[in-house]
């Protein structure tokens, strides 16, 4: 009875970690396919299809990938208002960025993410996979998928009960031939269920290698080692994505600028080499977001926290404008003293961009960037000394698409709203105060923590 109540004891601790591996990898799978499938739904989609008058083809595109991922697909704009919907039309408009959708929020913050929870509607647990699409940095809008669990929740039951059928059967068969083969059984049991345990616990690298003993526990050996084989790849797969796609790139990339560079040497005619040469801008500027891939990828990789100083983003801000600043008859003038915030200094720079675009067209004259710390706090104000914003158009003009009465033709309406949500991603806020005169408006970004 006793040796009976220890090989009890091996096949639990051997069947329960490789059955929550096993609902873990199933799980696991579940997820990558649904980001892999979210993302290329994302990258079908586009900025062009999320523009009013392409709502038909975003439409069909919608319909058509609901289909063929299995589950309901939706996406919404960057405000999280559901503009389309394969289970019909009858949401239209309604806003998923509420806080009852992670997945969502996540998403529309520029990052892919998974949940699993229950849905009273269906009676069942749900997959919801949210992705953010983007085009050149800019949010767009979102991709969710949502798929039900109770295939993968049934295959990991069945297997989880036959899983436990072998392990009773095994007892049996421990218990007639236990003083021949205790031995031989015992030491290869432990050694797979402390790689299982391992493997659950986190270690990617755990394997059982060779056990010994039996021929079934070798092949159980083997089986655990192909399954910890895929749980890996499947897990790096996700991190080596971005690296290596980027990587890749800056080849064809540094092949375009040579020859665009050749051309502009040898072209007499002003009108090519005007096109030329503003080819070779916009191949600059896609060398430099693949390096800011490669730069996201290996901090990532490391593990490292995103930060910028400040006094670097407002110095490289003036250096860049000071030019047409000094066309549209205003100045630039830095003040304060820098500092390490969490935030990536692409969308940093980006923000200044968008505040000084508009306040040297609206507001020509001298115009101020201060640099400042309060309360853990880095803050950036750009103030300028024009006509200034009307209380009651104050809180609307970071809206997306918001036009002001006096604003000038020729705007978008989307410089505030994207240095606000690109402020919002890390945490921190975009506020518009009314000074005495002009506008002066303030980025906050948390403190990088030494």
């Amino acid at each position: 009875m006793a040796f009976g109540y220890i090989l009890l004891v091996v096949f639990i601790a051997l069947g329960v970690p490789l059955a929550v591996n096993l609902d873990q990898r199933a799980t696991l799978e579940l997820e990558t396919e649904a980001l892999i499938q979210a993302q290329g739904i994302a990258a079908a989609i586009g900025a062009e299809n999320m523009e009013l008058r392409n709502r038909d083809e975003l439409e069909r595109i919608v319909t058509r990938s609901a289909s063929q991922v299995g589950g309901r697909v939706i996406v919404v704009d960057a405000t999280g208002i559901l503009v389309a919907d394969s289970a019909g039309a009858q949401s239209l408009g309604d806003n998923y960025a509420n806080g009852a959708r992670p997945e969502v929020d996540a998403a529309l913050s520029g990052r892919p993410d998974s949940q699993i929870r229950f849905s009273e509607e269906l009676s069942t647990d749900l997959l919801a996979t949210g992705v953010p699409i983007q085009d050149e940095g800019f949010l767009v809008g979102a991709v969710r998928i949502t798929k039900p669990m109770s295939d993968v929740r049934s295959q990991t039951r069945r297997a989880t009960l036959g899983l436990f059928v072998v392990a009773l059967a095994g007892l049996g068969a421990g218990l007639l031939l236990a003083w021949a083969l205790a031995s031989s059984f015992a030491r290869p049991l432990r050694r797979l269920a402390d790689a299982s345990e391992r493997l659950g616990a986190g270690d990617l690298s755990a394997r059982s290698e060779r056990l010994g003993g039996a021929e079934e526990i070798e092949q159980l050996g083997r089986s655990f080692d192909q399954m910890a084989d895929r749980v890996e790849r499947t897990v790096l797969a996700q991190r080596e994505f971005v690296a290596n796609a980027s990587h890749q790139l800056r080849t064809p990339l540094t092949g375009m600028k040579l020859r665009l560079e050749s051309a502009l040497d040898e072209i007499r005619d002003p009108d090519v080499r005007k096109q030329l040469e503003a080819a070779d801008r916009e191949v600059d500027r896609l060398a430099e977001i693949v390096d800011r891939l490669l730069l996201m990828a290996r901090q990532i990789e490391e593990g490292q926290p995103t930060s910028v100083d400040l006094g670097d983003a407002v110095a490289r801000a003036v250096a860049r404008w000071e030019e047409r600043a000094t066309r549209q008859g205003a100045s630039l003038l830095a003040r304060g003293e820098g500092g390490d915030a969490q935030a990536n200094p692409a969308d940093v720079d980006q923000i200044l961009d968008n505040l000084l675009d508009n306040a040297i067209a609206y507001a020509p004259g001298e115009i101020v960037l201060e640099t400042a710390s309060e309360d853990g706090h880095l803050v950036v104000a750009v103030q300028d000394r024009g006509p200034g914003i009307p209380s009651e158009e104050r809180e609307h003009v970071t809206d997306r698409f918001y036009r002001g009465r006096g604003a000038p033709s020729g705007g978008s309406g989307l410089g505030l709203a994207i240095a606000r949500e690109l402020a919002e991603k890390w945490g921190g806020s975009l506020e518009v105060c009314s000074p005495e005169a002009g506008t002066r408006i303030e980025l906050r970004l948390r403190a990088a923590r030494p």
